[in-house]
């Protein structure tokens, strides 16, 4: 009987104490001035948990909470099912199938705060080529710098551009997974393509599925810098999501107590959400 080598993972263990360790020293940072106020030159008063009481009791914090999830759950609603149907829509063979992954990846190969200037130029109502379509052709009012609407449906639009690629080449790599044998039994059956869709192709993506929206949850509920170097949260508050409300209470008005308490906050909710989403869509599994 061949005994399974069980000291592979001690390659990896030097990153991983690396990982842990730049992790760790920060997370103590945050969790120090969480409980302490200062006023500089390195000099702290004991806070306790005051900052965690008045940011769950602030409307301002409720507000940029509820901003932050109303477009994390419009980016999951649009991008996994329309990443899904590009997938579906994508040739399994030929030689059409490396054009086809190279488009979809181009997009995620552009750095965030350019994928932020590209839109803010484009959709600008004097400059940009998108404001210019709206008004002049269309006779539509459209200004991201003033119209709360507009600039939620800009930001929308650009993050649906630049992130549902990624859904594209998971769901893609779930589909050519799966053997021909399946589909051929199910056209012996005479199964119609919703059923083949039902009972083998989304049952056969779950695993990269749930990847994929772990994946686009995370990032779009922590999303700060393309929002800032388009509308900078507003007009007004409008798109003042809960990472650009940190970053000005953290940077803008140098409150580190309460802009670290937020911090831990946020990750909290994070970790949860993720987990919830985890549980929900692998609970079949381990029954």
């Amino acid at each position: 009987m061949k005994t399974e080598y069980q000291k592979a993972w001690l390659f990896v263990l030097p990153v991983l104490l690396l990982v842990a360790f730049n992790a760790l020293i920060p997370m103590m940072t945050v969790v120090n001035y969480s409980v302490q106020e200062t006023f500089g030159n390195n000099v702290f008063f004991w806070e306790g948990l005051r900052w965690f009481e008045e940011l769950l009791a602030s409307e301002r914090f409720h507000a940029a909470l509820g901003r932050q999830f109303l477009f994390t759950a419009i980016i999951l609603a649009i991008e996994v099912p329309l990443g899904i149907i590009v997938a579906l829509s994508m040739p399994r063979k030929g030689p059409w199938v490396p054009v086809c992954l190279v488009l979809m990846a181009l997009p995620m190969l552009i750095p965030w705060n350019v994928v932020g200037s590209m839109w803010n130029i484009f959709a600008l109502p004097k400059i940009g080529l998108l404001g210019y379509f709206m008004n002049d052709v269309l006779g539509i009012t459209y200004d991201m710098t003033q119209q709360p609407l507009a600039a939620w449906v800009t930001i929308i639009t650009m993050d649906v551009w630049h992130w549902t690629s990624l859904v594209v080449l998971l769901s893609y790599a779930g589909l050519v997974s799966i053997p021909d044998a399946y589909y051929q039994a199910a056209k012996i059956d005479g199964a119609s393509p919703w059923k083949v869709f039902r009972y083998i192709q989304l049952p056969k993506m779950k695993q990269v599925l749930t990847i994929a929206i772990l994946l686009r949850f995370m990032d779009s509920f922590n999303i700060y810098t393309e929002v800032f170097v388009m509308t900078g949260g507003g007009p007004g508050n409008s798109t003042t999501f809960l990472s650009i409300d940190l970053v000005k209470i953290a940077l803008g008005q140098f409150d580190l107590g309460p802009a670290a308490a937020m911090s831990l906050i946020y990750f909290a909710v994070t970790l949860l959400v993720s987990w919830l989403f985890y549980t929900l869509m692998t609970k079949d599994d381990a029954k």
